[in-house]
């Protein structure tokens, strides 16, 4: 079913479209589709530039792990999918949140290397976030440790899932809960905690058995974790399986792009390699380099500055000789208050996105939300 979506929601689809599309049209694969599109901006709340950075963190993760052209069918990511290690409960929260469930005690590293598991992951997960309710009202992730001893454990392995979950996968991340957790865990547990955001830090909870239904009400959990739920993880991954039979992966020919061509910059004909950058600040020295800085500060500005020189707006301009290009400056929504959309800041392309971000004068901005046009 296709997604329903406000006026502002299609607009942003339409922004988020255009640039990604930009960027296919540039390295020669298909398009991206409407329906792929809303998948990356749910989870990032329709916030575009957001949702750009997550598509290019979801691509490049995918090409570093191997995670491309996936075989389900063949081994050994079949036998990974029907493991039982992990899979996706039939039934969804209260919010309407889908509940992916991990079991640590399946896990032997020395029999599966941790790019099948993350594969099996990656897979697993990309199917729960085709509902529309899923991308919608997010996921709950149940990392279960119950009965699992350390040979089950694999600090890298727990990074990397970390890191896909919270910056490299279309799905909203309601909580993580890990559930009876041993006492050596706590260390790793201490460990991993350090390479969160604090923001997904409170989302991660380490909960006893008995703590889990204060989370998840009893017909939402597993039998085994004291829930009402038979589960069969095997035979619904064999079911899915079945489904899927033949399916193409529509990210298949992006996530293929190698990583070194994927700059939006183009080099000029009087670029250079970092060598012969060396090589050139070498001959130039102190004076020379200063010398062409002064040249550079001479060429006339490829824009005009109209806004930011207006008589309304010179308050906003901490420094007189430092101005927005009325080209790449940001603008403020209208507010009852202001006379101008106006603010020194401006935005700046970063390696593989335009506008990725926001320059400005010497301040310190807290608690501040900016809404952009």
């Amino acid at each position: 079913m296709a997604a329903t979506l406000s006026a502002e929601e299609e607009q942003a689809t339409r922004q988020f479209l255009e640039e990604i599309n930009k960027w296919t049209s540039q390295h020669g694969v298909s398009p991206l589709s409407r329906e792929l599109a809303v998948k990356f901006l749910m989870a990032r709340k329709f916030d575009v530039l957001r949702a750009i950075e997550l598509f290019h963190n979801y691509r490049e993760t995918r090409l570093k792990e191997g995670i491309v052209k996936l075989q389900p069918q063949e081994e050994p990511l079949r036998s990974e999918l029907l493991s039982g290690k992990f899979t996706v409960l039939s039934v969804r929260d209260p919010t309407g949140a889908s509940i992916a469930l991990y079991t640590a005690k399946l896990h032997h590293p020395n029999k599966t290397g941790n790019h099948v598991v993350l594969q099996a992951l990656f897979y697993l997960l990309d199917r729960a976030v085709e509902s529309f309710e899923t991308q919608r009202n997010g996921l709950v992730f149940i990392y279960d440790m119950a009965g699992s001893n350390y040979t089950n454990f694999e600090l890298d392995l727990s990074k990397k899932i970390l890191n896909l979950l919270k910056g490299a996968f279309p799905a909203r991340l309601k909580k993580v809960l890990i559930v009876g957790a041993p006492v050596w865990f706590r260390v790793p547990y201490n460990l991993l905690s350090l390479l969160l955001k604090e923001k997904l830090r409170e989302r991660v909870q380490m909960v006893k058995m008995a703590e889990l239904r204060q989370h998840l009400p009893r017909d939402c959990l597993p039998q085994h974790l004291g829930g009402l739920l038979p589960l069969d993880a095997s035979g619904w991954n064999q079911q899915l399986l079945a489904g899927q039979n033949g399916r193409v992966d529509p990210v298949d020919e992006l996530v293929g792009i190698p990583l070194e061509d994927s700059s939006i910059h183009v080099p000029g004909p009087e670029s250079m390699r970092p060598q012969e950058l060396l090589a050139h600040l070498g001959r130039l020295q102190r004076s020379g380099v200063y010398q062409e800085y002064e040249e550079l500060r001479r060429e006339a500005p490829p824009g005009t500055f109209h806004c930011a020189q207006a008589a309304y707006n010179q308050e906003k301009n901490r420094y007189g000789d430092v101005l927005c290009l009325d080209q790449t400056r940001v603008r403020l929504k209208p507010c009852r208050n202001e006379r101008s959309d106006y603010i020194n800041a401006s935005f700046m392309d970063g390696y593989k996105q335009k506008n990725a971000y926001i320059g400005t004068q010497g301040i310190t901005v807290r608690h501040i939300e900016l809404k952009f046009l």
